[in-house]
């Protein structure tokens, strides 16, 4: 395959970006934007089995530890209902975050995190003074009239001056809705898809995009950039970074795509 396989070298048109990133592993991405530390659905715990709704099983460590990452500056939460999205250590993690974005609901269940609901948005300054806007954009887990089950999940649009736009998806299962997104905020510079086509078997259909979907969601955000995430590590993903990769390079897509090396710090 051509893919790229992200790595400590700059590649490809991304790297006039000025973002460097990291995978920890599953949903969880750290980016370094403007100076400012972020990070995806912190999951830090070791392999284990969670029981609930339904029981999710964690195969792989995270690549690296919580404090390898140094301050974080902001949380972006797509839910706190499954443990595969803010698993224990992810929850002490945010008691020491200065601002926790996530879903109102979240907000009711969490010390200290603010909750946007739909095209709600905020501002973090940057070091530099610059004011990095936050927007909360719809998300689904699951096929239409999930919510009862799965419960409510947001993406995030990030933006400012000088800066690439960036769209984190969560666990956002609606090509449809994406498409809201572009038609509302416009096209995306890099866009982090959570994918892996998950299947905790409460559905007949994937709670998150499926590789073909994801292809989708490209064609209509239209960024240069395409980071998978969540793709590995959890034993209800059904469709791994080498099946994403493979539908990237079908649809002739493949030079716009940065598979993470989890642990491999790279820039974007």
């Amino acid at each position: 395959m051509t893919s790229t396989t992200a790595s400590t070298t700059s590649t490809g048109s991304a790297a006039a970006h000025g973002v460097r990133a990291v995978l920890v592993g599953g949903p969880t991405l750290h980016l370094k934007v403007a100076g400012l530390s972020i990070l995806t659905d912190p999951t830090f715990d070791e392999p284990g089995s969670y029981e609930g709704g339904v029981t999710l099983t964690k195969l792989t460590a995270p690549a690296l530890p919580a404090e390898a990452l140094g301050p974080i500056d902001l949380v972006l939460l797509s839910h706190d209902q499954h443990a595969d999205n803010l698993d224990d250590a992810g929850r002490r993690l945010l008691g020491r975050v200065e601002t926790v974005l996530s879903t109102p609901e979240a907000a009711g269940r969490l010390a200290g995190v603010t909750g946007l609901a739909p095209w709600d948005h905020t501002t973090v300054t940057a070091p530099d003074g610059r004011e990095l806007t936050v927007t909360a954009v719809p998300a689904l887990h699951g096929p239409a009239g999930c919510e009862p089950i799965t419960g409510t999940v947001t993406g995030f649009v990030l933006s400012a001056k000088g800066i690439p736009t960036i769209y984190v998806s969560g666990d956002n299962a609606s090509v449809e809705l994406t498409r809201e997104i572009g038609e509302r905020l416009g096209p995306v510079d890099i866009a982090v898809l959570f994918a892996g086509a998950a299947d905790p078997g409460r559905f007949p259909v994937p709670v998150t995009l499926t590789s073909a979907e994801a292809v989708e969601v490209a064609r209509i955000l239209n960024p240069s950039v395409v980071i998978p995430v969540h793709t590995d590590g959890w034993a209800h993903f059904t469709e791994g970074a080498d099946r994403f990769a493979a539908a990237f390079e079908s649809a002739g897509l493949d030079a716009r795509l940065h598979t993470p090396v989890p642990g491999t710090y790279f820039n974007i």
